[in-house]
């Protein structure tokens, strides 16, 4: 299916955004997750499913001064 992620078109085997994270290779990371412009929590990643032309938005913490 084919979805946006952080902006790029991407075509993923992913249902849900829990195995979409897993497929990018974020399955250990603390990542924040959005779907459709709209925050998704981590608890709630397994029920949330993707559909085609969804925008997933993936972001993780930085450190810096």
């Amino acid at each position: 299916m084919l979805i946006q992620i952080n902006g790029r078109p991407q075509d993923v085997s992913a249902t849900t955004l829990q195995m979409l994270l897993d497929e990018l290779g974020y399955d250990e990371k603390t990542v924040g997750t959005a779907l459709n412009q709209e925050f998704v929590r981590a608890r709630d990643r397994a029920e949330t499913r993707l559909r085609e032309g969804d925008a997933v938005e993936i972001v993780t913490p930085r450190q810096g001064g």
